[in-house]
């Protein structure tokens, strides 16, 4: 399936995001967590309760070299059980590493939370877009946002999620998986766009591996293209998670290929945004899907 089309625009500053949107060009995301926990990449640069601002910045340097167009700091896992973490401890892992790429680097910066005081911080530190789980649901979150989007120019992304990290498991039961998380996603963009954010502001997120397990997954990865029907920018999420180590028999680190492969699958199918750990092979498998579909 082609690539969405007749998306909306937000307006500056957070215009350079979606003048990448529109290039034709679909963007890499690249992960980087400030946390100890997270399944694949949690404790390579937070330890000892400090950011190792440094090693960040080598890091991202390489991302970039590599290809990266956007970078989704996080400060808390999201992983299946993971343990949720207090507002102190998101804004010391993420805040140093965001004051100090802002001040090296002109790509966008992504923060991935769901507390409005973490957005809010972050957004006046550096970041564009706001890249929420929960989809604003937190107490506070729509208050606090809607001021950002309005004054700052930010963007927002808002991803499909039944419960919580701890508990989302639980919930893994679908009539139709593809239909139930488009239906979730348009009624929260309502409930959004009603609370006064533009439309114009949000992406969305179907959220694979967040209270879905590998069949409905792969269900929803292969008819991804309907989601392009809400007229937003498509984020998918697939890097080295459990449905490709379920799928293929593959450990954690053992993964790169096949989240490469499920970037490109969903790019084909119309996704504008892949968020991703391996960033070069990414770029290397949507070169050539460009090169396919242009030749």
């Amino acid at each position: 399936m082609a690539p969405q089309t007749n998306i909306e625009c937000a307006q500056p500053p957070a215009l350079g995001l979606w003048r990448m949107i529109h290039s034709g060009h679909p963007l890499i995301m690249a992960i980087l967590n400030m946390t100890p926990d997270s399944f694949s990449d949690g404790g390579l640069f937070y330890g000892s309760g400090k950011v190792n601002v440094a090693k960040v910045i080598d890091k991202v340097a390489q991302m970039l070299a590599d290809g990266a167009d956007i970078l989704d700091i996080g400060g808390e896992s999201t992983r299946p059980d993971a343990t949720p973490v207090s507002a102190e401890h998101e804004l010391e892992r993420v805040i140093p590493a965001i004051e100090a790429l802002r001040q090296r680097f002109d790509a966008p910066l992504s923060i991935d939370t769901s507390d409005p005081r973490v957005m809010t911080a972050a957004v006046h530190a550096g970041a564009s877009l706001i890249n929420d789980v929960r989809s604003l649901t937190r107490e506070g979150a729509l208050a606090a946002v809607a001021p950002l989007v309005r004054d700052q120019g930010v963007a927002v992304c808002l991803m499909h999620m039944r419960g919580e990290p701890g508990t989302m498991s639980r919930y893994e039961t679908y009539h139709d998986v593809v239909d139930e998380v488009l239906s979730a996603l348009a009624e929260r963009v309502a409930v959004v766009v009603a609370a006064g954010i533009p439309r114009s502001s949000l992406w969305v997120d179907p959220g694979f591996g967040f209270a879905k397990n590998t069949a409905q997954n792969l269900q929803l990865l292969k008819n991804i293209g309907l989601l392009g029907t809400l007229n937003l920018p498509l984020l998918v999420g697939v890097s080295r998670k459990r449905m490709i180590g379920e799928t293929l028999n593959r450990a954690v680190s053992e993964r790169a290929i096949g989240s490469v492969v499920a970037a490109v699958m969903a790019v084909e199918r119309g996704a504008r945004i892949v968020r991703v750990h391996d960033v070069a092979a990414t770029r290397d498998g949507l070169k050539l899907l460009m090169a396919v579909q242009s030749a």
